[in-house]
């Protein structure tokens, strides 16, 4: 497939926001959010009604945002609307396929309806059918398609024309473990293969994890926190996990004494909290000390749910309502 082109292909970022505020009657969905993305993955996380499905909308032109200003692609969504959706494939949360067309139909009239001509149109409805697996189903009704096929036509209906950048709302919302991880599979494929950047609008915090580089954290409305996974996952510099042989019980109580101790897990390891003035030097001393050796030492990783929920936290103080959602299907 060709790689679309654009004002914007050796921009620092495909999408800037600036104080963008969307808002329905009386309800403000969001509320002044401002963030930048840069190529690649970025996850859009935040729990249902977090604000996240209407920055996507607003942004291509399908509701309009109350003010602020957006940048994608370059191009400014308020003036150059018509440009940006030439470059944008849209993957909505609902059904929006055409009651009685078959998968092929379904993915031509897309193609044709972003400008191709009908005999390219139909080679580019097989190319992206072809890559997102759908084979012989093709040629039959859609509404036959059990869920995970269906979540791959609006794909192969987002990629027809070949766009830049894709907007995904809740792509896999629905689908069984072995569904899911298909469509993972098959985005992180048009990242590192195809050269797509990619907006994963997502509850679903396994998703971000697995597919996306960077994230922007939202909830009710509100950018809480954005940036690479990575850094917001690192660890503080003065946590550390701890594995010893030797005379344990000593090492214990003179981390007890000293007040460093966190926890112990059940495997095993031990977990300490440093002052900031001190370095991991001074475990090995305390260690060298109770007659025990250190065997394994990890700075202490957060997750991205630890960073979710502290976010959540310190914008809205006493907040005590975990987002579940979050975590569900965490483990396949």
């Amino acid at each position: 497939m060709e790689q679309a082109t654009g004002p914007s292909s050796e921009a620092r970022s495909i999408i800037e926001l600036c104080d963008f505020t969307v808002r329905y009657g009386s309800l403000t969905a969001v509320d002044r959010a401002s963030f930048s993305v840069p190529q690649g993955a970025c996850g859009l996380l935040g729990k249902n009604g977090a604000g996240k499905s209407s920055i996507l909308k607003a942004v291509l032109g399908l509701i309009r945002p109350a003010s602020g200003q957006a940048t994608v692609l370059g191009l400014d969504a308020r003036t150059e609307g018509l440009e940006l959706r030439d470059m944008v494939g849209y993957m909505p949360e609902r059904e929006a396929s055409f009651p009685g067309l078959t998968g092929l139909e379904a993915v031509l009239l897309a193609g044709q309806l972003s400008g191709l001509p009908r005999v390219k149109a139909r080679q580019r409805a097989h190319e992206v059918l072809f890559l997102v697996s759908i084979d012989e189903e093709r040629y039959r009704p859609i509404k036959t398609y059990p869920s995970g096929m269906k979540q791959k036509i609006k794909l192969a209906i987002a990629l027809v024309h070949d766009p830049m950048l894709l907007f995904l709302d809740e792509p896999t919302n629905g689908l069984d473990p072995d569904g899911r991880r298909e469509i993972l599979e098959i985005l992180a494929g048009l990242v590192r293969d195809k050269g797509k950047s990619l907006i994963l609008s997502s509850h679903i915090l396994p998703d971000v994890e697995d597919l996306c580089s960077h994230v922007v954290l939202m909830d009710k409305g509100r950018v809480l926190e954005q940036g690479p996974i990575g850094a917001m996952t690192e660890g503080t510099g003065r946590s550390y996990r701890v594995s010893v042989v030797g005379d344990r019980p000593h090492f214990v109580e003179s981390l007890r004494e000293l007040g460093i101790l966190h926890e112990q897990s059940e495997n095993g390891w031990l977990v300490l909290v440093l002052p900031e003035a001190d370095k991991p030097d001074r475990i090995f001393r305390l260690a060298k000390a109770a007659s025990c050796q250190i065997r394994q030492l990890e700075l202490e990783r957060k997750t991205l749910l630890d960073v979710f929920l502290h976010s959540v936290a310190a914008s809205e103080p006493g907040a005590g309502d975990t987002p579940q959602a979050l975590a569900e299907q965490g483990g396949d």
